[in-house]
């Protein structure tokens, strides 16, 4: 696999998650361990990056500590591919496809929910079918912790460190969660972005359309330095809620594209960016209802964020999911668009990917 990327988790044998199959744990054990010497290793780092790009601003990001897979009934067929094991056991469950011990939900055939639900919470009945719910076990993180840890020269020590302290190589690191669309127009091409040279990560590459959900989107009235895990606590399913949305609202603003023209998200999977120590990014399929031609013009008349890319590029999604490390144009990708070409190719292979739409 191209060093750039790895997977942490894909969702191959539902062929993509729905909202209602996945919940999210808050927890302030969830944080990245903090210690003296770290954080003031960050408060230089950036008081000198804003020194040269004084436009920077803070704000609070969602942390991903760790994820669980697990059922609605406990069978003792369950399958905990990260929470307290750490990472290392996560990447071994992903990378060899151990998913097999949580069984094919009876529900799934692309029907309706049984039941919509963000919780373990149930009636406990015998009868009643098994609902597969992924857990996202998050804290809380910021973009100046991000670039004092996962960008930061020392990064290998700060894992070396936790390692051996705490038994997880990024339990020192900042680790905000991203999200990222695997965007298909009305006639089968996938929406690429070609990235300005402005940008901080990945300057002219090619990517999906993506960003990171928000903690003061469901934190209304609490100033962004003012949010806290615990002011986070009891708002669950807002959270949940705002990782799904967050990534239509990035094809919204990147490539201008209106809501009520994209499909509700299919989670992927989770892939990790080792050019910035493995940072995780949620990957979604969203179909686009709109054709590559409407996509293009639209495009071009501009929306939030389009000062971050130059182009919009298309590949038909039998070339796109065709696409490995052979190929000429893979290395003009960026890794989370190598991560979800990875994970697409898995969870949606050629032929199967509309099934979940």
């Amino acid at each position: 696999m191209d060093p750039d990327v790895s997977i942490l988790l894909h969702c191959a044998s539902w062929r993509g998650l729905r909202e209602w199959q996945v919940q999210v744990e808050l927890s302030s054990r969830f944080n990245r361990h903090a210690s003296p010497d770290i954080e003031e290793h960050i408060e230089s780092m950036w008081e000198e990056r804003i020194k040269r790009e004084p436009w920077l601003f803070n704000g609070a990001k969602f942390r991903l500590h760790s994820t669980n897979w697990t059922t609605h009934h406990n069978s003792g067929q369950q399958c905990c591919c990260s929470g307290e094991k750490g990472h290392d056991e996560a990447h071994k469950h992903a990378q060899c496809g151990e998913q097999h011990a949580v069984p094919l939900p009876n529900t799934y055939s692309g029907d309706s929910p049984v039941v919509k639900s963000h919780s373990l919470k149930g009636s406990g009945c015998l009868g009643e079918p098994r609902r597969v719910l992924l857990s996202l076990q998050l804290g809380l993180t910021c973009y100046k912790d991000y670039l004092g840890t996962n960008w930061s020269e020392r990064v290998g020590e700060l894992q070396r460190r936790g390692a051996v302290e705490l038994g997880d190589p990024q339990s020192l690191l900042a680790q905000p969660l991203g999200v990222g669309a695997v965007m298909a127009t009305a006639d089968g091409q996938v929406v690429l972005l070609k990235r300005s040279q402005k940008v901080a990560e990945a300057a002219g590459l090619l990517d999906i359309p993506g960003g990171h959900p928000e903690p003061k989107a469901v934190c209304n009235g609490i100033s962004e330095e003012s949010i806290t895990i615990e002011s986070l606590q009891g708002k669950e399913e807002a959270v949940l809620k705002e990782i799904f949305s967050s990534v239509l609202a990035e094809i919204r603003d990147e490539v201008n594209v209106p809501l009520s023209s994209l499909s509700e998200p299919i989670l992927l999977g989770v892939a990790l960016n080792h050019t910035s120590a493995g940072r995780p990014s949620a990957e979604f399929y969203v179909r686009c209802f709109l054709t590559a031609d409407e996509v293009k013009t639209v495009y071009r008349r501009g929306g939030p964020e389009a000062n971050e890319s130059t182009d919009v590029v298309f590949l038909e999604e039998t070339e796109w999911l065709a696409l490995d490390e052979s190929a000429p144009l893979w290395s003009e990708l960026c890794p989370s668009a190598k991560g979800a070409i990875i994970l697409h190719q898995k969870v949606m292979p050629v032929n199967d990917q509309n099934q979940n739409v």
